[in-house]
Order: structure tokens, then C-alpha cells, then sequence
């Protein structure tokens, strides 16, 4: 039997990611929004392209949340875009309704789903949802930290004149201004870029890859990015479907990691059929754990305006 996986959100973000996950074959998609006829639509569209991409799944657009009962993965990418002088954080308390509702409405009909959360803020979301399901740590992520080590990649990428594929990175700490992109763990084949970089230009690529969302919400005018941050999703989507126990950056819920007690952090973490199967805990500099300290009390600081810290257990 095939796996099943609901888009919550059919804006840019879902409708990409869908088309992704339909193209490869991985799953059946059933593409939620409230607006009505929209994701009907959508649906339809990539229904009669299965034929051309050569695959055979359900593809199911919809006005109801109870059609995404049984499934095995949810992604929320429901809420309120960034508009031109908005940050993530400007979102919280539009987005805290929507994402709250959704997570009723998961635990209610996909009890055993597993659940990556894109909707901005995004750590402050993905903790909202997993206190609202009740559902284990595992289970419930963010996405947030492969965007943001794909972006850093591409600007790294473009400065050394390199391949996008030979350059792997690591970006800590929250989706937001405070993110830490780690030159340490950034590499080109293995080589770290701080020795083919002077400080200068990381610290310049580093800045751009924190501003990335805001430089193309600029450049838009209307609307916010969903190209990478769609393929960042369906790279986390992939993982879990295939248990594929990929290494990827996540928003996971920290216990002590990295001296990080009781929200939802970006961390190195293995990816497979249970979720966040592994916290990946890496010795840092003084100044790394200075920088990550700055993030988590960025998030913490959000977490508390919502009040949904941790649960009783």
C-alpha cells in the first residue's frame, strides 16, 4: 500500500512541494486548503500530469480536514506569506491560530502521522503544533535548517565558482535573524570554506544567507519564496517516506542538547521512518555556543509570548 502524505496549504509552498512529491511517485498526496476550489484545482492540474511524469498516485485536493485521515506525513505550510519589511517573527500571531487549528484537526484524524512544520515562525510553529497534538518529540519538526544550508551552499557556491553540489553546509539555531551558519562545517569536497575564504567574505555570506528570505520577499514585492523551500521540504519528505536515516539540519525539541533545555532548536539530526530518530550533538567554539545562545534566546522569547513551553508528561 501506497504511503500518504497531506500538504496543509496550498499557496506556493504546498502546491511546489506536492508537485514534487507526485512527480517522484513516493506517495499519495491529498492537497488541503480553505479556499474553496483551490486545491481541487491544483490537483487536477498535477493529476493529469502523471501520465507525462510516468507515475501512478492519488492526487486529492480539498476543502475538508478530515481527508487527511491515515496519513503517514503532514506538512504545514498553511498561514500568513512575509510581506517587503516583515520578519519571520512578525507572523507569530497570525500564523499561532492557523497552525493551532491544523494541529487539532492532525491529532484528530492522522494520529500517527509524523509532522514537518514550514509555516513561519517556524520553530515557534513546529513547538505550538507538537504541544497541541500531544504527539512525541519525534514526530513533530520543523524545517527551516536545510533552507537555510542550501542557500548558504548556493552563496558559497557562487563566491568560490564551484559547483552547488560539491558544497555542503551546516546552519544552527532558529529559522530567523539569529541563525548560525557554521564556516567549520562547511565544506567543498570536504575541504572547509575558511580555507579558501578570507573572514571577511564568510562573514558576508554568512549575513546573506540570514537575509535570504527577506532579499527575494524584496525582489517579489508580493509573496515570499517557495522554490528552495519546497525542495528543502521534499528533501525532509523523501527521508522519512524512504527511511533513507539522512543527516539533514531540523528544527528538533531538545533535551539538555547543546545545553538547550525545552524548544524547538535547529541541530543536526538523522531523518528515517520515525521521524528525528537521532539528535547529532557537535562540540562547538566559545563563539559558536555564543552565537547559538543568541538564537535560542530569540525563539525562547517567542515561545514564551505564545506560552506553549513544554508539557506535562
Amino acid at each position: 500500500m501506497r504511503k500518504k502524505v497531506a500538504v496543509i496549504g496550498a499557496g506556493n509552498v504546498g502546491a511546489t512541494l506536492s508537485e514534487h512529491i507526485v512527480m517522484s511517485g513516493l506517495s499519495d498526496v491529498v492537497l488541503y486548503d480553505i479556499v474553496e476550489d483551490l486545491p481541487q484545482g491544483k490537483a487536477l492540474d498535477m493529476l493529469e500530469a502523471t501520465p507525462l511524469w510516468g507515475v501512478s498516485v492519488s492526487v486529492k485536493g480539498t476543502n475538508e480536514l478530515k481527508d487527511i485521515e491515515g496519513s503517514d506525513l503532514v506538512v504545514i505550510t498553511a498561514g500568513a506569506a512575509r510581506k517587503p519589511g516583515m520578519s519571520r517573527d512578525d507572523l507569530l500571531n497570525i500564523n499561532a491560530e492557523v497552525v493551532g487549528s491544523v494541529s487539532e484537526a492532525i491529532k484528530k484524524y492522522a494520529p500517527g502521522a509524523v509532522v514537518i512544520v514550514v509555516t513561519n515562525p517556524m520553530d515557534v510553529m513546529a513547538q505550538l503544533c507538537w504541544r497541541t497534538t500531544g504527539f512525541p518529540e519525534n514526530r513533530v519538526m520543523g524545517m527551516g535548517g536545510v533552507l537555510d544550508a542550501a542557500r548558504f551552499r548556493a552563496f558559497v557556491s557562487m563566491a568560490l565558482g564551484v559547483s552547488q553540489t560539491d558544497v555542503e553546509a551546516l546552519v544552527l539555531g532558529g529559522h530567523g535573524d539569529q541563525m548560525v551558519p557554521m564556516p567549520r562545517f562547511t565544506t567543498v569536497r570536504g575541504v572547509p570554506i575558511t580555507e579558501l575564504l578570507d573572514r571577511e567574505t564568510i562573514e558576508k555570506l554568512i549575513d546573506r544567507t540570514r537575509n535570504g528570505g527577506a532579499e527575494i520577499v524584496s525582489l517579489l514585492k508580493k509573496g515570499s519564496a517557495y522554490y528552495a523551500p519546497a525542495a528543502s521540504t521534499f528533501q525532509m519528505v523523501r527521508a522519512i517516506l524512504l527511511d533513507e536515516k539522512r543527516l539533514l539540519p531540523a528544527a528538533a525539541y531538545l533535551r539538555g542538547e547543546y545545553g538547550v533545555e525545552g524548544i524547538y532548536m535547529g541541530v543536526p539530526v538523522v531523518l528515517g521512518a520515525e521521524g528525528v530518530e537521532k539528535v547529532v550533538e557537535l562540540s562547538l567554539t566559545d563563539q559558536e555556543k555564543q552565537a547559538l545562545q543568541r538564537s535560542v534566546e530569540a525563539v525562547r522569547a517567542l515561545v514564551e509570548k505564545l506560552r506553549i513551553g513544554g508539557r506535562e508528561f
